[in-house]
């Protein structure tokens, strides 16, 4: 059943109750700009509102999974780039709030690149993350003189500890997908031509579960981090949207276009 059959963000739902999730913008490697976050905020919602859902499987169309914000949107928007930020940061804090909050069990299946506070974040808040060989993951943030989002300030360190998460903040490492399973980001890494499938077989073996057990389960396993996540999600939107501002993320993301290195004055 298709229940969003075109834009940016599609939603289908088979018989089954596997939900399928597809980001839609390869034409940006389906990087995050307002209009994507509010469709897939959308089709977040849409999937709440689901009671036949019993699983959902999130996928990106295209090359990538996700390359994270889209930087020629925010390059684009000059002196107006906090104010630009501080609403789309507020969309995807409650899209990942919505991810988090579904009772269904989310498996992200990534490809290509996950990177940046959209690809990275999307992957540290799913509850299981199948990644193909050759896929890569980049949190970026530092890269271009902003901050983690996405909750991933939180999330991150309680899946690979402090240490690791400060070393894959601070420093940017492109992550292999055999670092990543290396160090407990994902959870399983298949041949580049199995992941569709693999992910799809894992989504219908959960579907099959007891739906009560396993949304209790999840729900137990995210609570006990205190809260947190949600907590930390105002503060992250406000440190992103200030740093913005700043000469330095200015540098990052002319950098990212001109595919140089970036020269940081600390500004």
């Amino acid at each position: 059943m298709k229940l969003i059959d075109s834009g940016p963000v599609l939603l289908s739902l088979d018989d089954d109750g596997v939900g399928h999730l597809r980001l839609n913008r390869p034409e940006a490697l389906n990087g995050m700009n307002v209009e994507f976050l509010r469709a897939l905020y959308d089709a977040i919602m849409t999937a709440h509102g689901q009671p036949e859902l019993r699983v959902l499987l999130l996928t990106g169309e295209g090359a990538h999974f996700c390359a994270g914000g889209d930087v020629k949107t925010f390059a684009s928007k000059g002196e107006a780039l906090p104010d630009y930020l501080r609403e789309t940061t507020t969309w995807l804090q409650v899209c990942v709030q919505g991810l988090l909050n579904l009772s269904a069990p989310v498996i992200a299946a990534v490809h290509g690149f996950a990177a940046g506070g959209g690809g990275f974040g999307l992957v540290c808040a799913s509850d299981i993350v199948i990644a193909a060989e050759s896929a890569k993951f980049m949190s970026a943030a530092v890269r271009v003189g902003m901050a983690p989002d996405a909750g991933s300030s939180v999330t991150l360190p309680q899946i690979v500890g402090l240490r690791k998460a400060l070393e894959i903040f601070l420093t940017n490492p492109t992550l292999s997908a055999a670092d990543a399973l290396d160090i407990g980001l994902i959870t399983r890494m298949v041949p580049d031509d199995a992941l569709q499938d693999e992910a799809l077989e894992l989504a219908r073996t959960l579907a099959a579960s007891a739906p009560l057990a396993l949304a209790a389960t999840k729900r137990l396993v995210w609570s006990g981090l205190g809260g947190r996540v949600e907590a930390q999600l105002p503060e992250e939107a406000r440190t992103v949207s200030a740093l913005s501002g700043t000469a330095d993320s200015r540098e990052g993301l002319a950098a990212v276009l001109e595919r140089r290195k970036p020269h940081f004055i600390g500004r």
